[in-house]
């Protein structure tokens, strides 16, 4: 077995607190603790350099992310354009091993000549022209609605380039079905994260959460449609917690006394919100890859009310309770606002997340990969 791996970040995975950084940095975690001596790649651009992948890589390189306007008239993604810094290709010939690739946006040199006989994995975090569509449907202002749909016809036909790789490994059943029938050689590979058990609290409390980073428009969708056509109706304690809230949604719930805003809380706080919540709320408007903050909620939290876009194909349907419509909200938030989790719920959620979305195990499953 291979034990050296580069790995290919198209962020700098430290702290771990978005999305698909929290998948790559915890990937690494559980790599390393396997034995895989592993040698890191990151762009960077809003993030500084951390010492604390040190500890868990032989090697760590940073590279500028080059974001200029000239890189948007490439008729290649601007995710991935700007993401094919030479002295990458150069690191990455000058120790031979297998590569995985964390996202289409790292994929530049996926078919480069020089790395024919190196094994290459990609991990899709979501299918990319997909999620920029809904990036685009989501989105009010002109100028990045414009840029969303563009990057979605890029990414379309950059996604072709996948052929390349030796293995395709989605995060979610949804993603490996299209990656499947378009590519062959696709491997589920649940989302990584950091709970190593489930950690939730029985019995009750009195307030609803949304939690989620609130500078995204997909999360702003939610809090949106759960303030006016759910928390209007009824007057249960909702909370909203999350990265970098607008000022319009500050001044939206202002003057709603059953709802309140809890801005940029750090990682304990925000477990401790999800732990002592009665109900998570996380519905979805874009049904693409697996949200992370699906997985926190059921490991920390109590009841989980979303809807079937959240659960689409992530095989954690029998796990939270589905309403599809305002109304259907509304009945499940009246019932479970009052109803005990017990000892026996909680077993439930351990038998299955605990063997399903193990690090340890899916860490193995890349290993074998090499």
């Amino acid at each position: 077995m291979n034990k050296k791996l580069h790995i290919i970040s198209f962020d700098i995975p430290y702290p771990p607190n978005y999305g698909g950084i929290i998948d790559i940095y915890y990937k690494v975690a559980a790599l390393q603790n396997t034995g895989a001596e592993i040698i890191l790649h990151c762009f960077e651009y809003n993030r500084k350099p951390a010492k604390e992948l040190e500890k868990l890589c032989e090697k760590v390189f940073y590279y500028n992310r080059r974001k200029t306007i000239l890189k948007q008239l490439s008729f290649l993604p601007f995710i991935v354009k700007t993401r094919n810094h030479p002295e990458l290709l150069k690191n990455l010939l000058a120790d031979p091993a297998p590569i995985l690739f964390e996202g289409l946006h790292t994929c530049y040199f996926l078919n480069h000549p020089k790395l024919r006989d190196y094994k290459k994995l990609v991990r899709t975090h979501n299918i990319e022209h997909e999620y920029y569509h809904y990036l685009w449907k989501s989105e009010k202002e002109q100028i990045p609605r414009f840029y969303y749909l563009l990057e979605s016809f890029k990414l379309k036909f950059f996604e072709r380039r996948l052929k390349h790789a030796d293995y395709i490994l989605p995060i979610s059943i949804q993603d490996t079905d299209y990656f499947s029938n378009k590519y062959g050689k696709t491997i589920s590979l649940p989302a990584f994260h950091p709970f190593s058990k489930v950690s939730i609290l029985k019995g009750t409390n009195e307030y609803a959460l949304f939690h989620g980073n609130l500078s995204v428009a997909e999360n702003l969708k939610s809090v949106t449609y759960l303030i006016e056509q759910i928390f209007t109706e009824i007057t249960i304690p909702f909370i909203i917690a999350g990265k970098n809230p607008p000022e319009w949604l500050v001044k939206k719930i202002k003057n709603i006394p059953h709802i309140s805003l809890v801005i940029n809380p750090n990682a304990e706080e925000m477990d401790k919100l999800v732990q002592n919540a009665q109900i998570c709320l996380i519905p979805t408007f874009q049904p693409t890859g697996l949200k992370l903050k699906l997985l926190s909620s059921l490991f920390g939290g109590r009841h989980c009310i979303t809807n079937s876009t959240m659960v689409q194909g992530t095989g954690l349907e029998d796990l939270c309770h589905i309403g599809n419509s305002p109304e259907e909200f509304i009945r499940l938030i009246q019932k479970y606002i009052r109803e005990k989790f017990t000892q026996e719920d909680i077993r439930t959620r351990e038998r299955f997340l605990e063997e399903q979305f193990s690090n340890e195990k899916n860490a193995r499953t890349i290993m074998k990969l090499l």
